[in-house]
C-alpha cells in the first residue's frame, strides 16, 4: 500500500509539474511545496516551515533559498524577535501559492469525475485520518 501512495504521489507531481509549465510559474518544482504549502499568510519562521513540511532546516532553508533568489520569497525581521526572520511570500509568491492551489483543486475534481467522487472523497477522509494524529496544523490547502 505504501508503495501505491507514493506512485499516486508520484502521478500527481508529474501532472502539476506539466501544468506549472505553461504558466509563468514554469521554474516551480513539487519540492517547493514545503514553502508554499506550509507557510502562514503572515509569514513563517524557517523551523515552522520545517516542522510542518516534516523536513530538516537545512533542507527547507535551501528551498526558501532559491524561492528567494526567484522572487517568490523574501526574509523579513521578525516583529517579535529582532534575531529571527520571517519567510514570507511576495506578491509573485502569492499568485503562484493562488495558482497552485487552483491547479491542485482542479486536478482532484478531475480525479472525482474519473474514478467516482465518492471514492476520492474516501480516500482523501482516510488519509486525513492517517495524518491527523501527527498533524496539529492543518496546511493552507
Amino acid at each position: 500500500m505504501i508503495r501505491l501512495l507514493e506512485n499516486g504521489f508520484d502521478v500527481f507531481a508529474e501532472e502539476m509539474t506539466r501544468r506549472l509549465a505553461d504558466t509563468p510559474y514554469s521554474d516551480i518544482r513539487i519540492t517547493h511545496g514545503c514553502v508554499f504549502g506550509n507557510i502562514e499568510p503572515d509569514g513563517s519562521r524557517l523551523t515552522d516551515l520545517a516542522e510542518r513540511a516534516n523536513m530538516t532546516k537545512q533542507s527547507v532553508g535551501e528551498v526558501a533559498t532559491e524561492l528567494e533568489r526567484r522572487g517568490y520569497v523574501e526574509r523579513v525581521p521578525d516583529p517579535s524577535d529582532g534575531r529571527a526572520k520571517i519567510i514570507r511570500l511576495t506578491e509573485r509568491g502569492c499568485a503562484a501559492q493562488s495558482l497552485g492551489f487552483q491547479i491542485i483543486d482542479a486536478i482532484e475534481q478531475e480525479w472525482a469525475e474519473r474514478f467516482g467522487a465518492e471514492r476520492v472523497a474516501a480516500l482523501r477522509d482516510v488519509l486525513e485520518a492517517i495524518t491527523a494524529e501527527r498533524l496539529d496544523w492543518v496546511p493552507v490547502a
